[in-house]
């Protein structure tokens, strides 16, 4: 009873703010029924004909969204879950003495099964942190800390996660040695050359399963044989992974791995970090405080949150062949529909081996960021949301061999669970139209056109 007098004083409250946003693309939609929203009240940058502006932009409406990404939509499902936990059932998990901190110490732990059924783990194995982000901060420089005394060296690649690579560089500034592999063109690692790094003193290999920028994904089981015969400690990142992409920590010998809700139709702010048993795998807590989740991470377990992620994890378990099934269609027809009508389109990445909800196109002869701006009712980005504030060109695309004019005009297409059809051909119409007009505006391409190789002018400058 407690629990509908808050829910209706939150509706009253929020009555105005709900009614001031217009429809969103279908990911949205699906959430809140277009009837739901009256449309006579506006707020401040939203225009009484439906336009948006925001940062100094004007567009007609709410844009198509394709950055799945860099986060995804909350499953209506996975909202339903989590509202009770907001509402009525909001005790501290870690209260022993009452039903609240009971229920909720229990919706904790359904949820922590549920997230190790989705990669065959064990539940004990599994600990809920802020979010993949963290997870790699303790996978990286909590192992290390651990062993310093006598492993001292860790190996990962060029093209990992920002956090990784700041992970390693914070543990270069201690005095430990880094291995940094390049890829190859396809954005995969040579497996031989893997090996070769590894030394006696080698305490980690961190290597992300799914790449967040080019989609590429790393033959895991081959990395983790390579590891175990070497008796070497196998992180990955799996933010991107996990629910698109079966997992299975055994087969692929996973040591540590990093998982975040928000790229599964979760909720933000929370991730997990899955640890083995067997052998046992320890780190050094990179958070001090009321020792929760045994330990590893102190700090309040934030119920709503972990009740969320674990409910995406047995979606994303049920879900995975149909969505992928569906995402791979959807991206055969968005890159078919702009390579009918375009040349000088390449992808990035391996086709073969990759996720089929990440498409990264570089467009030749258009500059990327005047594509980007061109592009305001499709939100897509030029890369990762972490690094995308920066005008250098992507050093996942550089690590590659993509030169710097190509890797300038990337743009990242992410498809998902809710993108339809339609939203699908309205991207290759924008898309085209705008690439069109940019080229048209190209006196470089004006020179392909008529034959011109401009790679062998030689240019002067003036």
């Amino acid at each position: 009873m407690a629990g509908r007098h808050v829910a209706a004083r939150l509706a009253r409250s929020c009555r105005f703010r709900l009614a001031a946003l217009r429809p969103l693309s279908s990911a949205s939609a699906a959430v809140a029924a277009e009837s739901a929203l009256p449309l006579a009240e506006t707020t401040a940058g939203e225009d009484r004909d439906g336009g948006v502006t925001m940062k100094g932009v004007r567009i007609s409406g709410r844009p198509l969204y394709l950055d799945m990404q860099a986060t995804t939509p909350v499953d209506p499902r996975v909202l339903d879950a989590m509202m009770p936990f907001f509402l009525s059932r909001y005790g501290n998990p870690h209260s022993r003495t009452h039903l609240y901190g009971w229920e909720s110490d229990q919706a904790v732990e359904v949820a922590r099964a549920q997230v190790a059924a989705l990669i065959n783990a064990n539940p004990k194995e599994v600990f809920f942190t802020s979010g993949a982000t963290e997870s790699n901060n303790v996978s990286v420089k909590g192992l290390m800390h651990f062993y310093r005394n006598k492993k001292r060296h860790v190996v990962t690649t060029q093209t990992e996660h920002k956090c990784v690579l700041d992970s390693c560089r914070h543990l270069q500034q201690e005095g430990f040695d880094i291995t940094y592999l390049p890829v190859q063109k396809d954005g995969l690692i040579d497996l031989q050359r893997l090996a070769d790094s590894i030394r006696p003193d080698t305490g980690l290999v961190s290597v992300m399963a799914v790449n967040n920028e080019i989609g590429v994904v790393q033959p895991m089981e081959d990395i983790g044989r390579i590891c175990k015969k070497k008796g070497v400690f196998f992180h990955t990142d799996a933010a991107q992974a996990l629910g698109k992409i079966p997992i299975d920590v055994d087969r692929m010998n996973i040591s540590l791995m990093s998982l975040s809700g928000h790229k599964i139709y979760g909720p933000k702010g929370v991730g997990a970090l899955y640890l083995r048993r067997r052998p046992r795998v320890r780190v050094e807590p990179q958070m001090n405080g009321g020792g929760q989740e045994r330990g590893i991470r102190s700090g309040t377990v934030p119920t709503p949150l972990v009740v969320g992620m674990g409910a995406a994890c047995e979606l994303a378990k049920k879900e995975m062949e149909y969505d992928g099934n569906r995402i791979e269609a959807l991206q055969d027809r968005l890159l078919n529909g702009i390579r009918e009508k375009l040349d000088g389109v390449v992808i990035n990445g391996s086709m073969e081996h990759r996720y089929a909800g990440n498409l990264n196109i570089s467009f030749a002869y258009v500059e990327g960021e005047s594509l980007l701006m061109g592009l305001k009712e499709v939100a897509v980005s030029s890369g990762s949301a972490c690094t995308s504030a920066s005008l250098e060109p992507s050093y996942v695309l550089r690590a590659l061999g993509v030169e710097e004019d190509m890797a300038h005009t990337s743009i990242r297409f992410g498809i998902g669970r809710f993108t339809t059809e339609a939203e699908i051909d309205r991207a290759v119409e924008l898309t085209v139209k705008q690439v069109e007009k940019l080229r048209d505006m190209s006196p470089l391409y004006e020179m392909v056109k008529e034959g011109i190789d401009i790679r062998s002018i030689q240019w002067t400058q003036h």
